[in-house]
C-alpha cells in the first residue's frame, strides 16, 4: 500500500492541476492528483491524504457527490476538503472544510492548505 500524501487534489483541469500541484510541491507538500469522479473515492481510501482538494466540476461524478459521500462514509466522514469552485461560493454545497471560487490566488491557495494541514 502506497505511503500517505498529504495532498490529494481532485481537479480535471490540467493546467489547473499542474500549477496546484507545482505549488503545494514547491512548498514542501507530497502531492498527488486524480482527474475524474469516477474513482475517486477509492483513490482516497488508497493514499489517505491528509487533505482532499476537490474540483466541484468533474466528469463521472461532481464534487458535490464526492463530498457527500465522503460525509455519509464513518471512516471517511472527518477528512478534510478544501472545495474549488468556478461557480462561485455562495451556492456550494454544505459540508467542506474551506471553499475557494475560481480563480483563486496563490497565496489564498497556500495559505488555506497551510491552514488546513497545520490542523491536521
Amino acid at each position: 500500500m502506497p505511503a500517505a500524501v498529504d495532498v490529494l487534489l481532485i481537479e480535471d483541469e490540467p493546467s489547473i492541476s499542474e500549477a496546484v500541484r507545482f505549488l503545494l510541491t514547491r512548498d514542501g507538500w507530497q502531492c498527488e492528483s486524480w482527474p475524474q469522479g469516477l474513482g475517486a473515492i477509492e483513490r482516497i481510501r488508497l493514499l489517505a491524504p491528509r487533505l482532499v482538494i476537490l474540483d466541484l466540476m468533474l466528469p463521472g461524478r461532481s464534487g458535490a457527490e464526492l463530498l457527500a459521500d465522503l460525509r455519509a462514509d464513518p471512516a471517511l466522514s472527518h477528512q478534510p476538503v478544501l472545495l474549488l469552485s468556478a461557480q462561485g461560493t455562495e451556492y456550494l454545497p454544505q459540508g467542506a472544510d474551506r471553499v475557494l471560487a475560481k480563480p483563486f490566488a496563490n497565496a489564498d491557495l497556500r495559505a488555506v492548505v497551510r491552514e488546513l494541514l497545520d490542523a491536521t
